[in-house]
């Protein structure tokens, strides 16, 4: 079962979080690239200069999805799912702003520290903030 996460408490999941993957599409072909977003107060991410390659998918297609993997063993991925839009710079280059329209903490039920629930669905997933 996913938990959905407030957008707003994104700031605070990304701290327990290193660098993540951004996740576009244009085609059948998938295009990831490495990332670190900063949050803003508003539920958005800003990701700076992700490359040629990522702002033709967006060009085409808004939709994108970002994963943040565990730092430990076991530990839950930040799965975030949102609409980037290109936002300009001072100095020329375009970054992304991904706003989120849903968010997860998740991780397979053979990682989880206890057991789950009778009406799981397989998973072990937690909200952001408590």
């Amino acid at each position: 079962m996913s938990i959905p996460v407030d957008p707003a408490d994104l700031r605070q999941a990304l701290s327990d979080f290193d660098s993540g993957y951004l996740l576009s599409t244009s085609s059948p072909q998938v295009k990831v690239v490495t990332v670190d977003p900063v949050a803003g107060d508003d539920g958005t991410l800003r990701i700076a200069g992700p490359g040629r390659g990522t702002l033709r998918n967006l060009a085409d297609n808004a939709v994108v999805t970002l994963v943040f993997p565990p730092r430990e063993r076991h530990g839950y991925t930040l799965l975030v799912d949102g609409t980037a839009a290109l936002a300009g710079t001072d100095d020329g280059t375009d970054d992304v702003v991904v706003t989120a329209t849903a968010a997860v903490l998740h991780r397979p039920a053979a990682h989880a520290d206890g057991p789950l629930p009778p009406d799981g669905c397989g998973y072990d997933c937690a909200p952001v903030s408590g």
